[in-house]
C-alpha cells in the first residue's frame, strides 16, 4: 500500500495550522488527525489505483516462487465481504494475499431489481458498479471502526497519563493495516458490444475495481460457464473486448489495472460468427478450423441460401443449427482453449487466464498450462473451485481410479458413481484420501498449474442458504431461544466475532465520538452504561 502521514507527522501538519491546539470553530487538533487517518481512501478511484499496484507486487511475488499465491471468496453484499475480512486478520493478523471476488452469477441471482434470475447477462449492468461502491463502503467503514477503538485506547491512556500505553497506541494507529483489498469484478462478457464493454468497464473502475474479469461469449446469449448452451465469439472479437478494458483503466489512470481473460471453450460446443480469414493462421483461420462440417458432393451438393468453407483444397458445408448456431467439432473444446489463451495473452494484453472446467483436475489443467507456457512462459490463472462441481464426489472418483490403476484396490472394493457420495464413506481410508487432497488442492494447483488466484464464485450464496436453514430448523422447531444461542451468539462470543456488538460494528461508537467533537459535554451518546452491548467482550 501507498506510504500514509504518521499520526506524529499529520498532528505536526495541523498544529502548524493552530498552532493552539483548537480550530476557529473550537474543534480540536487530536479530532482532525483522528478524522484524516479514519478518512483512508479520498475516492474509490485512488482503491483501484493502489489495489492494482498490491495485485501487481502479489503477481511479481507468484512469479518468484507459486507457493505465493492468493485467494478470494465471492461475496454478494458489502457486509459478507467485510465479515471475510476482518475473520482473516483475526486468524492471520494480515489479509494480504486475500482478495473479495464479485460474482455475475450472485448479482443476477441475489442483486437485481427483476427478481432472482439466472446467470446470462439479465441483471442491470449499474448493479455490478453498486455493489463494488458498497464493498468498499463496507471496508472503508470496518477501517473508521478499527481507528476509532484505537484512538479510544489513545485518549484512555492520556487520561491516565501512562506514557507507555500512549505510545503503544500511537505505534497501533501507524501500523494499522486497512480493510480494503482488490476486488475481482465479473464484467461478464461486456453486456453488449465492445464501446458498451468500455463504458461498464469505467464504472466498475469509478467505483473501485482494480481487476476485471471478462469471458468470451456472446453478450446477448451468454450462460453460466457451468450450463449447456454456452456459445463463443470469434477471439477478433475477445481482443477487442480486452482492449475496451484496457482503454479504460488507461483513460482512467489505473496503470496497473489488471485484467483476467476467461475462456469458457472447453464446454462451449457453438459459435455464432463464422469470421472472416484474411491470411492462412490468422486468429480467423485458427478459429474457423475447428467448425463441425461436411463434405459437399454430388450426392450432397450445396442447397439455395447454404454456407461453405474451402478447407484442405475443397469446399464443405459448416453445420448450422435450426437457430442459425454453427457447432464446433465434438472433442476440440481443449485445443480451443489453449488457442484462446495464447490469443488473450499475447495480442489483447490480458494479464491474467481463467479456464472454465467442468471437473476438479489438477493435472488436466496443468496438462492445458503446460502447452499455453510454451507460448507464453509466464502465463498465470485464476481458477474457479466452484460450487458448481460436487468436489466430494470428483475427488472419491478420483482416488478410486487411481487406487484401482495402481492395483492398491479392487473393484468391488468402493462402488462406483454417486453411491461414493454416501456418509458412510466419510471415515473409509479413501474419504480422507480424498479430504486429504481437498485440502492440499488450492497448493498443488497453484505450484503445479500455474493459478496464481484461487477463487470460490458463490460460497456467501450456499453459506446464508445453509446458515438460515440450519437456524430456522431449531428455531421454529424445538430449541426455539436455544437454536439461535447455540448456533449463532455462542459462537460469535467465543470466537471473537466483533458482529456480537451488531450496535458498535454498524458504527454506534463512531457516532458517539463524532458527537463528543463538535458537542462535548453535550453530546448525547449511545454508549453509556445502559448499553447492552456492554455484556459483551471487545474483540
Amino acid at each position: 500500500m501507498s506510504q500514509r502521514k504518521t499520526y506524529s507527522e499529520l498532528r505536526s501538519d495541523v498544529l502548524s495550522r493552530y498552532p493552539s491546539g483548537r480550530s476557529s470553530s473550537g474543534v480540536s487538533v487530536d479530532d482532525i488527525v483522528q478524522l484524516k487517518l479514519q478518512n483512508t481512501y479520498a475516492t474509490h478511484l485512488d482503491i483501484a489505483r493502489e489495489m492494482a499496484s498490491v495485485m501487481r507486487a502479489d503477481m511479481a511475488a507468484y512469479d518468484a516462487d507459486p507457493r505465493n499465491s492468493t485467494q478470494s471468496l465471492g461475496c454478494w453484499s458489502g457486509f459478507h465481504a467485510q465479515q471475510m475480512i476482518k475473520s482473516v486478520k483475526r486468524l492471520r493478523g494480515s489479509a494480504r494475499g486475500v482478495y473479495v471476488y464479485l460474482s455475475g452469477w450472485m448479482v443476477a441471482g441475489l442483486r437485481n431489481r427483476w427478481g432472482h434470475l439466472p446467470d446470462q447477462s439479465m441483471h442491470e449492468k449499474t448493479a455490478v458498479a453498486e455493489l463494488i461502491q458498497e464493498i468498499y463502503t463496507s471496508l472503508r467503514q470496518a477501517d473508521e471502526v478499527a481507528l476509532n477503538d484505537l484512538f479510544k485506547a489513545l485518549d484512555a491512556a492520556r487520561a491516565a497519563g501512562d506514557t507507555a500505553a500512549e505510545a503503544a497506541a500511537i505505534e497501533a494507529i501507524d501500523g494499522f493495516e486497512s480493510h480494503v483489498v482488490p476486488i475481482i469484478a465479473d464484467i461478464d462478457a461486456g453486456f453488449g458490444n465492445e464501446h458498451a464493454t468500455y463504458l461498464l468497464a469505467k464504472e466498475l473502475i469509478k467505483a473501485g475495481a482494480c481487476c476485471l474479469q471478462i469471458e468470451n461469449q456472446v453478450s446477448d446469449a451468454k450462460q453460466c460457464g457451468h450450463q449447456d448452451g454456452k456459445v463463443t465469439v470469434p477471439r477478433e472479437d475477445f481482443i477487442e473486448k480486452l482492449r475496451a478494458c484496457r482503454l479504460a483503466f488507461e483513460e482512467l489512470g489505473v496503470d496497473d489495472g489488471v485484467i483476467v481473460a476467461r475462456t469458457d471453450s472447453l464446454g462451449a460446443g457453438l459459435t455464432q460468427k463464422v469470421p472472416v480469414s484474411r491470411a492462412p493462421g490468422d486468429l480467423a483461420s485458427q478459429y474457423i478450423k475447428w467448425l463441425k462440417t461436411e463434405p459437399i458432393t454430388e450426392e450432397n451438393p450445396i442447397r439455395e441460401g447454404e454456407l461453405a468453407l474451402y478447407r484442405d483444397g475443397e469446399f464443405m458445408r459448416p453445420a448450422r443449427l435450426p437457430n442459425g448456431l454453427f457447432p464446433f467439432m465434438e472433442g476440440t473444446g481443449r485445443a480451443r482453449v489453449v488457442e484462446d489463451c495464447i490469443a488473450s495473452l499475447t495480442q489483447g494484453g490480458a494479464d491474467l487466464l481463467w479456464i472454465e472446467t467442468d471437473t476438479p483436475n489438477v493435472d488436466d489443467i496443468a496438462s492445458m498450462v503446460s502447452e499455453i507456457r510454451a507460448a507464453v512462459p509466464d502465463a498465470k490463472l485464476t481458477y474457479n473451485n466452484s460450487p458448481s462441481l460436487n468436489w466430494t464426489l470428483n475427488l472419491r472418483k478420483q482416488v478410486r481410479a487411481q487406487w484401482l490403476a495402481e492395483g492398491t484396490i479392487s473393484e468391488d472394493s468402493y462402488p462406483e458413481g454417486n453411491e461414493l457420495m454416501k456418509p458412510d464413506y466419510d471415515e473409509t481410508d479413501l474419504g480422507r484420501e480424498a479430504d486429504a487432497r481437498l485440502r492440499a488442492f488450492q497448493t498443488d494447483i497453484s505450484t503445479r498449474a500455474g493459478v496464481f488466484h484461487n477463487l470460490i464464485t458463490l460460497p456467501t450464496f450456499h453459506l446464508t442458504a445453509k446458515a438460515m436453514d440450519e437456524l430456522s430448523r431449531g428455531y421454529f422447531g424445538e430449541d426455539r431461544m436455544l437454536a439461535y444461542v447455540a448456533t449463532v451468539q455462542r459462537e460469535e462470543i467465543r470466537r471473537g466475532i466483533s458482529a456480537v456488538r451488531h450496535q458498535h460494528e454498524v458504527g454506534s461508537d463512531l457516532g458517539d465520538t463524532f458527537k463528543e467533537m463538535v458537542g462535548g459535554e453535550r453530546a448525547l451518546k449511545a454508549g453509556g452504561s445502559a448499553n447492552t452491548m456492554n455484556q459483551f467482550a471487545a474483540e
